[in-house]
């Protein structure tokens, strides 16, 4: 079976980002699935001549168009970044002879040239919900003109209708798309959380020596690495230290990314006097870098702003640091929270940092035994739910259900 498989934003373990589908894709291939992933770049080595180039690594073949972008681009040159992908892209796919369609999100655009292919060519196709988008977007006031708002709130459900199966992050994601599109209770839905890689994170994962960056050895360290965007609030993290500090200084937090918040966080730590003190600021790194972090470090951590439609994300940061069997730690409630909970893998703060209680926290957070016992818990729960081995055996089973479908 060849795969064609639809990517905005398709990385390498060698550049800073999400892998999922990387790995997904490098696995099919693996158990004998032609795979063609077609992609943008914001990497100027692929600024070229030709409108595509061309690559073959790890038995993958990558199609990239250079179209800049970044979350520094205002809402409305985001969009026409992704409406000429989705032009692009169109073209491109209907020029594959493929016999599956694999289209991953975000945007949701990503899934229009899936469904003209079908509509054109009858191919099938899968829909990964990577977010619940437009819902999240128009939540946070993204896209506020109603009448957009209905055009992609229609085309949603005109992809999940016309798709073959219907693949969400999570289950709070599931249970957002039949809460809105009742009438897909028929389809095939298989959640298919984010990976845990845990290969990734438990071989060959070197101890950093923090003290040489930051000055001192701390008694916890709280690792956040992603991206500094106004949905991550990492605004409440500057709030965070400055409390932490005040009951115990030498707990710190290191924040490793970039984006288009992270010089107002950086001036607010300033001003919070806790950078350089128990916050620190440093820039991205690829994801083969990223498990020597995680090792050397006490516990990860996620954040997303008080919006409860993000609740349902499914942060690499999450089962990242799953993987690499650290203790968890996020601001917001949802099925990570539950999930946290139940597992005991790690600690939900309150969003309003008003109900934070700094000192019980701070006792959690040196109770060695407590995060001993939590990391040993997560890879645990990484391994038996999350690992990359359980999410290419759900996509098997998908992949088997439409190809019975076809013949």
């Amino acid at each position: 079976m060849k795969i064609a498989y639809l990517h905005q934003y398709f990385i390498f373990p060698d550049q800073p980002g999400g892998t999922r589908s990387y790995d997904l894709a490098k696995s099919f291939a693996e158990k004998g699935f032609d795979v063609e992933v077609i992609s943008s770049t914001s990497d100027s080595c692929y600024n070229s001549n030709k409108r595509w180039v061309t690559i073959v690594k790890d038995n993958i073949k990558v199609h990239y168009i250079y179209l800049p972008y970044n979350n520094k681009l205002s809402y409305t040159k985001r969009i026409i970044v992704f409406l000429k992908f989705l032009v692009y892209a169109t073209i491109k796919l209907f020029n594959i002879k493929v016999d599956l369609v694999l289209a991953t999100s975000t945007p949701l655009t990503i899934g229009i040239p899936a469904l003209l292919k079908k509509w054109m060519s009858k191919t099938p196709f899968v829909f990964e919900v990577r977010d619940v988008w437009p819902e999240a977007v128009i939540a946070i006031g993204a896209i506020k003109n109603l009448f957009l708002q209905n055009i992609l709130l229609q085309l949603e459900r005109l992809i999940y209708k016309n798709a073959s199966a219907i693949v969400p992050l999570s289950t709070d994601m599931r249970a957002s798309i039949l809460a809105r599109y009742p009438a897909l209770a028929v389809k095939y839905i298989e959640v298919i959380e984010n990976i845990s890689e845990v290969n990734r994170f438990q071989s060959g994962a070197k101890r950093i020596d923090l003290k040489s960056i930051i000055g001192f050895v701390p008694k916890f360290s709280i690792l956040y690495a992603g991206t500094f965007g106004k949905v991550n609030g990492i605004e409440f993290v500057v709030n965070l230290a400055a409390k932490t500090k005040l009951v115990e200084p030498k707990l710190v937090y290191l924040l490793i990314g970039e984006g288009v918040e992270k010089e107002n966080i950086e001036r607010m730590a300033k001003k919070r006097g806790v950078l350089g003190e128990n916050l620190f600021l440093f820039n991205s790194i690829s994801k083969t870098e990223l498990p020597d972090w995680y090792r050397s470090v006490s516990m990860g951590s996620s954040f997303v702003i008080d919006v409860k439609e993000l609740w349902a994300n499914s942060a690499n940061k999450f089962f990242d640091t799953l993987a690499a069997g650290k203790p968890i730690l996020i601001n917001h409630g949802g099925w990570q929270a539950e999930q946290i909970r139940k597992q005991n893998i790690g600690y939900v703060l309150p969003q309003n940092l008003l109900d934070v209680d700094v000192g019980e926290f701070v006792a959690y957070a040196l109770d060695c035994e407590i995060i001993d016992t939590q990391g040993r818990n997560a890879l645990e729960v990484s391994k038996r739910n999350y690992s990359l081995e359980v999410a290419v055996n759900k996509y098997m089973a998908i992949f088997n259900y439409i190809k019975e479908d076809i013949y």
